[in-house]
C-alpha cells in the first residue's frame, strides 16, 4: 500500500514537471520595449538577423534549435564569415532561408510553415514588413525584436537579454551586456574627460572602400560610423553635406576640409578586388597594401591625416554589433592616444572571440596605414 502510494506521488511529481517543461509562458521584453508572451522553454527558433549576436548569446548549441533563417544577410553578405560558422555548426548548411526584407523574398509563408515558438526579428525589418508581421502573430508566433542598429545603449542591453531569456542563456546575456555597459561607459568616460581638458575636437573622415580609391565610396551621417565619430567627441566632416545617413562626399570638400583622421570602412567583401581588406584571413601586409592607393590619391597628399599617418582600415562589419565597442576602442585611441594608451582594441576582440564565439580570432581587423 505505502510502495503504491510512493509510486503515485512519484508519478504525479513527474508529471507536473513534465507538463511544467512542455509549456510555460514567460514575458519578454524586447529592445523596443514590446511585452511579448513566449512558452519556454523553446524548441523551435526562426531568426532574421544579429546571426552572431544570437551565437555570442545562446552558444553553438543554441543553433541545435534554429529551424530558419534569412540566409542573405549572413551567407549573401557575408560568405567568408558565413563558412567559418558552417563549418562548425553543421546545421546551417541546409538551413531554410525564410527570406529577407531588404530583396522582398521575406515569406510570411515559410515562417509559419516551419512552426516556429518564436521569431527574432531585427527592428528594421519588423518595421518593413508591417503585413508579414501581422500575418506570422495570427498565426500564433511571437515576434521578439532585436536591435543593435540604433547604436542606443539601452537596445545593445534589452536586445541582449531578450535573447539570453527566450534561449535559456540569461547567465550568459546578463555577462554579456555588463561587458558590453562597462566598456561603452568606460570609453565615453575618457573621452569625456579628455574634453572637459580643453582638447579640440578633431576632424574625422570616414569612407567605405569597397569599389577601390578611384571611386569615392559612402561616408556616414548620423548613423554607423557617423554616429560613432560624433559619440565619440570629433568632427564628422560629412554632417550636413550629403543628403541622407549614407552617400558619396564630393572629393573637393574632401580637400578643403582637411581631416585629421581618415578611415576606411574595409572587409573580405567577395569579387572586390580593389577594396580596402580586412577580415580572418586577411594579414597586416596585404591590409597595408590595399589601403595604399587611397593615400595616392590627387591632393591626398597634403592631408593633415595623410601626412601623420592616420589613416585606418577598419572592419565593417564591426560596426553596430554587440562588439562593436572594439570598434569604438580603436577609433577612440586614434583621436586620444594618451587618455587610450593603456587600451588594446584587438585584444579585446580575441578575448570575445575566445569566451563568446566558437570560432578561432585571426587575421586583421582594424589597422593604421603607417606603423
Amino acid at each position: 500500500m505505502i510502495r503504491t502510494l510512493r509510486s503515485l506521488l512519484t508519478g504525479a511529481v513527474l508529471l507536473a514537471s513534465s507538463i511544467a517543461a512542455v509549456a510555460a509562458p514567460t514575458e519578454i521584453t524586447d529592445a523596443l520595449g514590446r511585452r511579448v508572451s513566449v512558452d519556454l522553454p523553446v524548441k523551435r527558433v526562426a531568426l532574421n538577423f544579429n546571426f552572431e549576436e544570437f551565437t555570442a548569446v545562446a552558444g553553438r548549441d543554441g543553433w541545435q534549435k534554429v529551424v530558419g533563417i534569412s540566409r542573405a544577410p549572413w551567407e549573401g553578405w557575408r560568405p567568408l564569415i558565413f563558412n567559418r560558422y558552417k563549418a562548425v555548426i553543421p546545421n546551417l548548411a541546409a538551413m531554410p532561408d525564410i527570406g529577407h526584407s531588404d530583396d522582398s523574398s521575406f515569406s510570411a509563408e515559410k515562417v509559419i510553415g516551419l512552426k516556429p515558438d518564436v521569431l527574432f526579428l531585427s527592428e528594421w525589418a519588423y518595421r518593413a514588413l508591417k503585413t508579414q508581421t501581422e500575418q506570422i502573430e495570427a498565426a500564433g508566433i511571437p515576434i521578439v525584436i532585436i536591435d543593435y542598429n540604433a547604436q542606443l545603449l539601452d537596445r545593445h542591453l534589452a536586445s541582449t537579454r531578450a535573447l539570453g531569456k527566450v534561449m535559456g542563456q540569461e547567465a550568459r546575456a546578463e555577462e554579456l551586456a555588463t561587458l558590453y555597459e562597462r566598456e561603452y561607459r568606460d570609453i565615453l568616460a575618457r573621452v569625456e574627460k579628455v574634453k572637459a581638458a580643453g582638447a579640440p575636437a578633431k576632424k574625422v573622415y570616414v569612407e567605405l572602400g569597397q569599389a577601390g580609391a578611384d571611386t569615392i565610396g559612402n561616408t556616414y551621417n548620423g548613423t554607423m560610423w557617423g554616429k560613432i565619430i560624433t559619440t565619440l567627441g570629433a568632427q564628422n566632416i560629412a554632417t550636413g553635406k550629403i543628403p541622407g545617413p549614407w552617400g558619396p562626399l564630393n572629393g573637393e570638400a574632401i580637400i578643403a576640409e582637411n581631416p585629421d583622421v581618415i578611415l576606411m570602412a574595409s572587409s573580405s567583401w567577395v569579387g572586390k578586388t580593389k577594396a580596402v581588406r580586412t577580415g580572418y584571413d586577411v594579414t597586416p601586409e596585404e591590409t597595408r597594401a590595399s589601403l595604399k592607393p587611397y593615400t595616392e590619391r590627387p591632393g591626398w597628399a597634403d592631408l593633415k591625416a595623410i601626412k601623420a599617418g592616420e589613416i585606418s582600415a577598419i572592419e565593417h562589419g564591426l560596426c553596430r554589433t554587440l562588439y562593436d565597442f572594439v570598434a569604438m576602442q580603436y577609433i577612440a585611441k586614434r583621436l586620444y592616444p594618451e587618455a587610450f594608451a593603456d587600451v588594446d582594441p584587438v585584444a579585446a576582440f580575441k578575448a570575445y572571440h575566445e569566451k563568446y564565439l566558437p570560432i578561432g580570432f585571426s587575421g586583421t581587423w582594424m589597422l593604421a596605414g603607417r606603423s
